[in-house]
């Protein structure tokens, strides 16, 4: 899933700060109820890096970074408050918000220390790349540095995907449907990562951003996919042949724009994993693919979001 960036911050990937720059951590301590929507406004804010995990019997603390200086305290302070306009909105407590500046070299390991091995519907093991994986018997270890792109697993929105990914690939026994496969919209490559593991033979990995196509790449390497997973900065245009199915985890209205262009990839017969998508903006999206002649044949709903299934008719 790409990032987009909502006011008041200006920073954008495009803008990345060169590697001697400093960051904003920032953690807060909300309800488990409260992790999907403040996901999404960290992720819209820019926030790069979210984890969370249990703090206590009845908490979650979450924690993100921002680049300095191209984030202010002035944007900080418009974060903390649109946080407190979410709680209050939605019925919850208001999370409590702090941050700190840590220096580049502090970055890289900061964040680590937040992140665990997670299993994933029932078939794979999410493992950051620097830890020992735990003892996981019957599932796939993928094993994961998502450097400066989206998608360690913790994302409602990825794990919709993952999950939708096994069950579409179970559902055909040992051969899985999908003989190739695009990833669009890749971020750290997880999705690829993770079909490949599952038995896809061949994965076209794309993203605009050149951090996210770095990230897949190393991670492709790391995973021992190379041959199996190509990778290229770009959108729909970089897929070189027609694939038997498509995952896109990124923004609905990137996913409206694209949806007319999805049957110039995917072969007669094929299907559709979408999800980046609000559970709000889900009719929307129904509907424009319908309107291009495919049929939403499932809808998996986590927190605030939601994945869509869909095949050519």
């Amino acid at each position: 899933m790409s990032r987009t960036v909502a006011n008041p911050t200006p920073f954008s990937p495009a803008q990345a700060p060169d590697p001697g720059g400093a960051w904003w951590d920032i953690s807060l301590i909300a309800s488990p109820a409260q992790e999907d929507l403040i996901f999404w406004r960290l992720e819209n804010f820019g926030c790069r890096g979210m984890t969370s995990q249990a703090y206590g019997e009845d908490q979650i603390c979450i924690h993100a970074y921002l680049p300095w200086p191209h984030v202010s305290l002035l944007d900080l302070a418009a974060l903390s408050l649109r946080l407190q306009q979410d709680a209050l909105i939605a019925g919850q407590r208001v999370p409590k918000l702090r941050w700190e500046r840590i220096e580049a070299e502090d970055w890289s390991s900061s964040w680590k220390q937040h992140w665990q091995p997670q299993p994933i519907g029932d078939k794979l093991l999410i493992c950051p790349a620097w830890l020992d994986p735990p003892p996981h018997p019957g599932r796939h270890l993928l094993r994961l540095d998502p450097g400066m792109a989206f998608g360690t697993g913790t994302h409602p929105t990825t794990q919709l995907c993952l999950e939708s990914l096994e069950m579409r690939l179970e559902s055909w026994g040992g051969d899985p449907p999908a003989a190739t496969l695009a990833d669009v919209g890749c971020g750290s490559g997880i999705l690829s990562l993770a079909a490949a593991l599952l038995g896809v033979k061949r994965v076209f990995a794309v993203d605009i951003d050149p951090l996210a196509v770095q990230a897949t790449m190393h991670n492709r390497d790391l995973n021992g996919l190379t041959d199996r997973i190509v990778v290229a900065q770009g959108s729909l245009e970089q897929i070189p042949e027609m694939v038997d199915g498509l995952v896109c985890n990124i923004l609905a209205d990137v996913i409206l724009d694209m949806i007319p262009e999805f049957r110039l990839v995917v072969k007669e017969g094929g299907w559709l994993i979408l999800s980046g998508i609000l559970i709000e903006q889900a009719k929307l999206v129904a509907e424009m693919l319908e309107a291009n002649e495919w049929v939403v044949a499932a809808l998996w709903r986590r927190g605030e979001w939601c994945c869509l299934n869909a095949r050519m008719t």
